[in-house]
């Protein structure tokens, strides 16, 4: 029998766990490229990023283990109301189960109750799955990113109304 998932908020012992998922997902669908969270020195202190007022960040947690995760981020000179679906991803022993939309679900939830208006993401076709969710949940393709995420290597742009 499989164990539960259970969905709490970042912890600091999360951060080397929610790191090698990132990246070991990064590396997995060839997206590890210059430009991403693959290499922002944040991916290995989400813990510490997420105490910024505004934010959260939510773990997948199954045995014991990190199995992912998905967060809410108030990115620099996104406009008023906005927010940036941030930091999205599922360890491969997790995906098809429906955990990514779960997460997904409770981040924009957080966000509404918290006074957002609009979630904002970034993506790139190498993350196409990902990419076919976020249409599927609603959100809407932009011509050109919004705010200053950092993360140049990104070229899909999305946003939806809470």
């Amino acid at each position: 029998m499989q164990e539960a998932i259970q969905i709490r908020a970042i912890a600091p012992e999360d951060n080397r766990a929610l790191a090698q998922v990132i990246r070991t997902a990064l590396a997995e669908f060839g997206a590890n490229k210059p430009g991403t969270v693959y290499f922002d020195p944040t991916t290995d202190a989400l813990y510490e990023l997420f105490r910024t007022p505004g934010s959260v960040y939510f773990v997948a947690i199954q045995a014991n283990q990190v199995i992912g995760g998905c967060g809410i981020f108030p990115t620099e000179n996104l406009p008023e109301g906005t927010c940036e679906l941030v930091k999205l991803y599922i360890d491969k022993s997790a995906r098809g189960q429906g955990l990514g939309k779960l997460l997904l679900e409770k981040s924009m939830n957080w966000a509404k109750d918290n006074g957002y208006t609009h979630v904002y993401l970034e993506s790139m076709p190498e993350l196409s799955k990902a990419v076919s969710i976020y249409k599927k949940l609603g959100f809407m393709d932009l011509p050109g990113p919004l705010g200053n995420s950092g993360h140049d290597g990104c070229d899909i742009w999305m946003l939806k109304t809470l």
